[in-house]
């Protein structure tokens, strides 16, 4: 499968049944993790919200109701909390690409979108983080 085929699927709504594609995600995963460049930052935790849209390619094998013929979301959750319990992160940024390297793992998933906010930071504004998409190169 290349990266075209994956690009033709924008959004967890969609799904590719011609090419057997299909989404897994994970909305509004709330975590408190040690994250930020700013001396006040360091030492404390701060709540971050983790959004995951991962395109999945289907092997031609049926799930056949198996967890392990799924791209398992409760694993996906247990992952990101391993990496952010691994100690301070500096950036939204490096959390994203953490994260989208550990689902890019997993050889079903072709493209993946990590969404980071840290949510108490600004007075003005609900969150401010980064979103970022990754493609699969095995694939």
């Amino acid at each position: 499968m290349t990266v075209e085929a994956f690009k033709i699927v924008p959004s967890t709504e969609n799904s590719d049944i011609e090419n057997d594609i299909y989404h897994v995600f994970v909305d509004d995963l709330i975590l408190d993790c040690n994250i930020g460049v700013y001396t006040h930052e360091k030492g404390v935790t701060q709540r971050v919200r983790i959004n995951l849209d991962l395109t999945i390619q289907e092997d031609n094998k049926n799930i056949n109701d198996e967890i392990n013929n799924t791209v398992c979301y409760d694993q996906l959750i247990k992952g990101i909390t391993l990496i952010v319990a691994k100690g301070h992160i500096n950036l939204v940024e490096t959390l994203a690409e953490s994260i989208a390297t550990m689902c890019l793992e997993n050889k079903k998933v072709g493209v993946v979108q990590v969404k980071v906010e840290k949510i108490d930071v600004l007075k003005n504004a609900k969150s401010a983080g980064v979103r970022i998409q990754r493609y699969n190169k095995n694939c």
